[in-house]
């Protein structure tokens, strides 16, 4: 294992147990109700079991806060906190081109490297996409995160 993977490897545990925004309350799940700045979207994977409800809230175009409630394995929770840690402060365009630069290093099935300045921790799981099978894992809050700001004003 190269010094590069084995970083990459301890990012990765390493946000997998702080689960940065995973602080969204089973009683606060109910997507009902919301005010017109917040989007919220639960997502399941069924190959895995993996599952995130993921709350986004806006304030003048930027994303002002993130929250979430998953279970999964610890590439789909580490994702969730990178991407919470990523996103907050950034306008709609800056997170839908995060997203969509994710999304092309998930889909290239290891063929590009994921670029540290646009990405930063995210970029530890590129290794991801050599594993077609755990590439919605990674995706998993990534395509919450891109629902729930769609419901957004």
């Amino acid at each position: 294992m190269s010094a590069l993977d084995s970083l990459y490897q301890q990012i990765i545990l390493e946000e997998s147990k702080t689960r940065r925004g995973g602080d969204l309350r089973n009683d606060q799940l109910d997507g009902q109700h919301l005010p017109a700045n917040v989007g919220q979207c639960h997502q399941l994977n069924p190959v895995c079991g993996d599952e995130i409800t993921l709350r986004i809230e806006t304030a003048d175009s930027k994303v002002s806060g993130i929250h979430w409630a998953g279970d999964g394995c610890s590439i789909s929770m580490a994702s969730a906190s990178i991407l919470s840690d990523m996103v907050v402060g950034l306008d709609r365009g800056e997170v839908a081109a995060l997203i969509e630069s994710f999304r092309e290093v998930m889909r290239s099935r290891g063929k590009l490297v994921a670029d540290e300045e646009i990405l930063g921790d995210a970029a530890a799981l590129s290794g991801v996409s050599k594993f077609p099978a755990r590439v919605k894992c990674a995706m998993l809050a990534w395509v919450a995160a891109e629902d729930a700001l769609s419901q957004t004003l």
